[in-house]
């Protein structure tokens, strides 16, 4: 399966940004997807996470509360919603996919997009 993100860009602290990702080459609904991010000099983290069909979603413990996950079938896309961002949060997001449902370990995704820079000033 093949991944693009796309939605990145600068905003300032306390706004919004709406990411969406892209599958194809694959069954969508055969796969868990998931967000990661990156920032300079830093491990790539776990954002969140939905499962195959959509019914199950995880998020990692920072944004719990401001960011929301979704799949659209008909589109094959998965979108994060991502509310009240702060200048921590400034790094590179990445969506990925893997089967057998969602891990918080990126090490265990392998498919990957080419990422998109999220900006956020103070």
């Amino acid at each position: 399966v093949q991944l693009a993100e796309s939605g990145g860009g600068s905003v300032q602290a306390g706004g919004s940004l709406r990411l969406s990702c892209a599958a194809s080459g694959g069954t969508f609904s055969s796969y868990a997807m998931g967000w990661f991010r990156q920032a300079p000099g830093k491990g790539r983290e776990f954002v969140a996470g939905v499962s195959e069909y959509g019914r199950t979603t995880d998020y990692g413990y920072l944004v719990k509360g401001r960011f929301t996950i979704s799949k659209d079938f008909a589109e094959n896309t998965v979108s994060l919603q991502m509310n009240d961002l702060n200048p921590e949060e400034t790094a590179v997001y990445y969506c990925a996919a893997r089967m057998w449902g969602v891990s918080t370990a990126a090490s265990e995704y392998p498919f990957w997009g080419q990422g998109t820079q999220v900006t956020v000033s103070s």
